[in-house]
């Protein structure tokens, strides 16, 4: 499966202010590939704004459409005024490995239920417009064994193909190479193997 992710590095965030009624709502954008990810770019929040009314968010750390590394709080907003709101956002982008926190400061009107969810959203929908992004495939461990006068050959094949070695160990029967294969295509080494006229073992 192929889709898209937030092109950020670990602990890089894209951020985006917005102000209604004088409230100030400030999303954070990180790329969540796992709970501690998402763990860590809120509690970054929560000490860089301390003083923050909210800090309300989301999260989907892992494929669109995934049902269990997935969430989101109200964090003292009415609820389902927040979190669910920038869930849904989040979800309606298409992307994964996403986690968003949007820090309130309260301006001293009071928006209502619909002014909330309205906000929260457009919070995180304004962020998502800008956020940089790139493309993630999701892989499977493929095993081969070649002969060292291969490797070169077989590396090259590989690269024309976007499948990475992830690594190489080597002893007396030659290479033995992990490959990082594209979980949406199907394994099939036919090709490589008429190449190098059968001198291929999968492993």
């Amino acid at each position: 499966m192929r889709y898209s992710i937030p092109d950020l590095a670990m602990r890089e965030r894209h951020a985006h202010t917005i102000e209604i009624e004088k409230s100030r709502f400030i999303c954070w954008l990180g790329h969540a590939p796992d709970n501690a990810a998402f763990d860590a770019l809120l509690n970054e929040a929560r000490t860089a704004h301390p003083n923050a009314s909210h800090h309300c968010s989301a999260f989907i750390a892992g494929a669109p459409g995934e049902q269990v590394a997935i969430g989101f709080s109200d964090d003292g907003e009415p609820g389902g005024t927040a979190g669910r709101p920038m869930f849904q956002a989040l979800e309606g982008s298409g992307m994964g490995q996403i986690g968003a926190v949007v820090i309130r400061y309260f301006g001293g009107t009071k928006l209502g239920t619909g002014g909330l969810v309205r906000a929260y959203t457009q919070a995180v929908l304004k962020a998502l417009d800008t956020l940089p992004r790139r493309e993630f495939t999701e892989r499977r461990t493929v095993k081969i064994q070649v002969n060292f006068s291969n490797e070169a050959e077989t590396r090259h094949w590989l690269t024309e193909r976007d499948i990475a070695v992830t690594n190489a160990e080597y002893d007396s029967q030659g290479a033995r190479l992990i490959l990082a294969w594209p979980m949406d295509d199907s394994v099939s080494l036919a090709a490589l193997e008429r190449r190098l006229k059968g001198a291929l073992v999968r492993l």
